[in-house]
């Protein structure tokens, strides 16, 4: 097991890429049910006034630091964490073994139409790869049996979960013992820059720690969630001056 900070309440594993992809190779040997969290700083800042998320986190089976926000908190705080694990990186990581592996995916979640064009993407990329169902995030309660029936016949390996923080998480938790999906992974906007519809930040922006300015410049309506950043910095300052 890897080590754990502690970050406004939030555990977050302190793993590199090739730890994350290894343990989540393990989960799926395991074949239990479990949670992978990908961790940035706006999920961390509402998990400070969301009870529900936070003890979704803190019961997931790996949680990793998805954001430059996130390495720069534990670091902050004096604490050990090796590099930033991307969730988009990590998708894209476990897709790049599967076809070796035997790996089959579902992706749930997005507008419709982006989770098939996401899965056009994935097999063009990474040939062999097994896809064995898609469905759009657009649903009422009444669809959810349906769903649920859908995914967990699918008998895939990884179920990737495009549905938005914190309703992503919550589903996941809700549903994970129904699903019996070996691993649930909560991908935000992911199947969205795979479909093409939204970009991603330059590589040197990325490097740069800059990929969440890139997403504000290019959605306006993100705009007022950088209101977190400078609230997220502050939080994590008082919890550092609390622990001395």
């Amino acid at each position: 097991m890897s080590e754990r900070v502690e970050i406004l309440g939030v555990e977050v594993d302190a793993v590199t890429m090739a730890q994350a992809v290894e343990r989540v190779i393990n989960l799926i040997g395991e074949k239990n049910p479990s949670i992978v969290a990908t961790a940035n700083a706006e999920m961390l800042l509402r998990a400070t006034h969301d009870d529900e998320l936070k003890n979704i986190l803190n019961a997931a089976d790996l949680v990793v630091p998805d954001g430059a926000g996130t390495v720069w908190a534990a670091r902050h705080l004096g604490k050990f964490m090796p590099e930033r694990v991307a969730g988009f990186d990590l998708v894209q990581e476990l897709m790049k073994i599967a076809p070796a592996r035997d790996i089959k995916f579902f992706l749930f979640g997005s507008a419709p139409g982006i989770a098939d064009k996401a899965k056009l993407k994935a097999e063009s990329l990474y040939p062999g790869i097994k896809i064995v169902g898609t469905r759009n995030g657009y649903f009422k309660a009444d669809d959810e049996p349906e769903i649920i029936s859908q995914i967990k016949n699918s008998r895939a390996d990884i179920l990737l979960a495009a549905l938005g923080v914190p309703k992503q998480e919550k589903w996941l938790a809700k549903y994970k013992d129904e699903l019996k999906i070996p691993v649930s992974i909560g991908v935000g906007g992911t199947f969205d820059v795979m479909a093409g519809v939204v970009k991603r930040a330059p590589l040197w922006m990325q490097k740069a720690r800059l990929e969440w300015l890139f997403r504000a410049m290019l959605q306006p309506s993100r705009a007022g969630r950088l209101i977190a950043l400078p609230k997220f910095v502050l939080k994590v300052h008082k919890q550092k001056l609390a622990d001395r």
